[in-house]
């Protein structure tokens, strides 16, 4: 214990330098921190005084993971907004539903044929359906595809994929921690879940006055205090009532996005959950051990086929049925390609129900794979397009495609 401090030390800076490896090569840092993990841990050497196993420190990294967590899903709440879902349009809610029923549907499929069990094949079915806010936004930052045709449409599936995630984090919460062994007791913990977040649903809508009273604060050393402490109350509250934690703190998210105060409250939260988010992947791939991922080698990179199958062809149905270019339409299953902090939540919530071990070297082999061939597939899609151009004969050679990369 006397050595405690220096050994999370000692993790922050690897945690520093991964990333700015990442940063260099100019790559998501979330497989970086992922591998980071594995390659440290109780397996890892003593080399002097620096210790790289953090068996004394294991238990704070992963508790600074956990807040990494509900920060992560707290500033996703505080981006979502039912209106905003509303003045989406339809071809939003068609991509959308067209995206999470097919991978969803593919996820099924795959837990069946692979002989797992019914809460398992619901876990994995929910991992495959669910993108990587992170990665995705980061993507069309760096590859300067802002202002693409395509673009508005991948943010509104991204959206939508969202809200999918927190009603499937409600459900499963409330059939895997509710503690119910009856049918009728399972009922009354999903309904208890779905009450519970539909309770923030409305005071997003009807309690923006009053929040705006509340939260009508000046100093910002007091503000983020205040919003803080409630964060933190909500998600261990959500825990009482068998809800997950992370969800609570994405549903006190949701409340507080239609107040005044929402853009003020994500440009403090930003550095915390960019900090504490790190911590999360790093601590994520801390519990795994290498040796154990053998076992998970195949059934990953089926997963991460199946996705990327499931993903280019929802992309191209929710493109072309927008008028968007083949061209436009490939780009948007490839770009929502990517898998990461949101299919890990998923994952840890099977992990934290007791569900069968093979889960985490399953998402965290799944995760990488993606995590890489995401960006990387977006960056390339102009290749890709010509490749599969020559196939399908979508486009004639001499054509020029509106809708450029």
């Amino acid at each position: 214990m006397d050595h405690m401090i220096f050994e999370v030390g000692t993790a922050l800076i690897l945690v520093a330098i991964a990333s700015l490896v990442a940063s260099k090569l100019k790559f998501s840092i979330i497989p970086f921190l992922i591998v980071l993990g594995m390659l440290v841990g109780p397996h890892a050497p003593t080399i002097g005084i620096l210790d790289f196993t953090f068996i004394e420190s294991q238990e704070i990294i992963e508790f600074m993971g956990r807040i990494g967590v509900l920060f992560l899903l707290f500033y996703l709440g505080l981006e979502f907004s039912v209106p905003k879902l509303i003045k989406s349009g339809r071809n939003i809610v068609y991509g959308g539903t067209i995206y999470v029923l097919l991978n969803f549907s593919l996820g099924l499929a795959y837990g069946y044929f692979a002989n797992f069990p019914i809460y398992e094949t619901l876990i994995i079915a929910g991992m495959v359906s669910v993108s990587s806010t992170a990665i995705v936004a980061k993507v069309l930052v760096d590859l300067k595809r802002t202002g693409n045709s395509e673009t508005e449409l991948i943010l509104g599936m991204i959206l939508f994929d969202d809200i999918f995630l927190a009603v499937f984090l409600s459900v499963m919460s409330g059939l895997l921690l509710g503690g119910a062994t009856s049918i009728g007791g399972m009922l009354l913990s999903v309904g208890i879940s779905i009450g519970y977040m539909l309770l923030f649903f409305v005071i997003a809508r009807k309690g923006t006055k009053f929040l705006n009273k509340i939260l009508n604060i000046s100093s910002n050393e007091i503000f983020i205090i205040v919003v803080f402490s409630a964060l933190f109350f909500v998600a261990g509250f959500s825990e009482t009532l068998h809800v997950a934690e992370a969800i609570g703190a994405l549903l006190f998210g949701l409340a507080l996005s239609e107040t005044d105060h929402s853009k003020r409250i994500e440009k403090l939260v930003v550095p915390f959950r960019d900090f504490f988010g790190a911590v999360f992947f790093f601590s994520f791939g801390l519990s795994i051990d290498p040796l154990t991922l053998g076992d998970a080698i195949w059934l990953a990179l089926i997963a991460a086929f199946l996705t990327i199958l499931g993903n280019v062809i929802s992309g191209m149905i929710a493109g072309r049925n927008a008028g968007l270019s083949h061209k436009a339409s490939l780009n948007i299953g490839l770009t929502i390609m990517a898998r990461g902090e949101f299919t890990i939540i998923v994952a840890n919530l099977g992990i934290a129900a007791g569900l069968m071990p093979i889960l985490k070297p399953l998402s965290a082999l799944y995760v990488l794979i993606l995590a890489i061939l995401g960006p990387l597939s977006a960056k390339e899609s102009k290749h890709i397009y010509n490749g599969l151009n020559k196939i399908f004969k979508w486009s004639k050679p001499q054509e020029k495609v509106k809708n450029q990369a």
